[in-house]
């Protein structure tokens, strides 16, 4: 059956996605909700990702794919994404996620119950192992040394966290957004994730600006993706260096951004203890990683004008976004 409601426009940045595409393209050609419309953003792939993309069918569901020559990263593929569409509703989808045929219309129909929803994520699940299932992502959290985590990551499934309910963030591999709040969010010039950060924690940053503007982003456990998740913390040693220099100079970042004074007095002694010890592996094992702190050093003058503007727009009570380091949800 299919269902019908405002416009969903579904954005997918591939590099080097080839072999993951037709898994993802079939999963979103079997959606039930209508209308759709698809968005592929190529950055700068040699795989043939482009080409793939443009000639696997999509019966039903108006496609562009843009062919850029240039890595623009996730933040940067996405924004070039968004610039593509006009519509009320836009999810971020990784080409290596396979949502079940309902996803869009649970996260619609979540999402469409309160104005004040600016994001709706589902309930992301690993492929399956032998007989288990393992969780990817139930939601973003926050702790107190300033890791954002995807709920349950890595948990085997075992039904836990069944209830909606309001949680501080969604991840960019498959969460859905309202046009409305992420014009809101919005750097100047439009720029909706943040082009600093390149790849890795940008959905936390834009988590923060989403939650500084009142805009609540809701955990909808219906609505089902599986996800084959390669950046996680423990495969750090096996990834590629420019991810690893990102994921370290975007811990500081998303800080420099957004932490209080208030905030700084709270958490100095859990975050400092994770700062030497970030900084002590780096210098002995990852130096590839050093100009992270290089970078961040270039430009500190552009990084603050950035806080202002961003601390000026804030409208959440700063009691209430403090909550978000000691809680994982709050209920509707």
């Amino acid at each position: 059956m299919t269902v019908r409601g405002p416009s969903v426009a579904i954005c997918v940045v591939t590099h080097e996605a080839a072999p993951d595409l037709p898994a993802c393209f079939r999963a979103v050609s079997r959606q039930s909700y209508r209308p759709l419309e698809l968005v592929v953003v190529d950055c700068a792939s040699v795989d043939d990702s482009a080409r793939i993309a443009r000639d696997l069918p999509t019966p039903g569901i108006d496609k562009r794919v843009v062919a850029s020559d240039e890595n623009l990263g996730f933040s940067g593929g996405m924004n070039r994404a968004l610039r593509e569409t006009r519509a009320d509703w836009i999810l971020s989808l990784n080409a290596d996620t396979v949502p079940a045929p309902d996803f869009v219309e649970r996260l619609v129909l979540r999402g469409e119950a309160d104005p004040r929803t600016g994001a709706v994520t589902g309930r992301l699940l690993r492929p399956q192992q032998g007989g288990e299932r393992r969780i990817d992502a139930c939601g973003m959290v926050l702790t107190r040394n300033w890791r954002h985590l995807d709920r349950g990551s890595g948990e085997v499934d075992r039904g836990q966290w069944q209830q909606a309910e309001e949680v501080f963030g969604a991840t960019g591999a498959a969460s859905l957004f309202r046009r409305a709040a992420l014009d809101d969010v919005a750097h100047e010039g439009g720029e909706t994730f943040d082009e600093a950060f390149f790849a890795y924690r940008e959905d936390a940053e834009l988590a923060f600006r989403l939650q500084e503007r009142e805009w609540r982003v809701v955990y909808e456990p219906t609505a089902i993706c599986e996800h084959r998740r390669r950046v996680v913390p423990e495969r750090r040693g096996q990834l590629p260096a420019r991810i690893n220099y990102h994921s370290l100079k975007n811990r500081y970042l998303l800080r420099a951004y957004h932490q209080t004074g208030r905030n700084f007095r709270r958490t100095l002694l859990p975050t400092l203890f994770r700062d030497l010890l970030a900084m002590g592996y780096v210098i002995l094992r990852e130096r590839t990683s050093l100009p992270a702190y290089r970078w961040l050093w270039r430009n500190r003058h552009r990084i603050a004008t950035r806080r202002r503007r961003i601390q000026g727009r804030k409208t959440c009570p700063g009691e209430r976004f403090e909550e978000w380091f000691e809680i994982e949800s709050r209920p509707l």
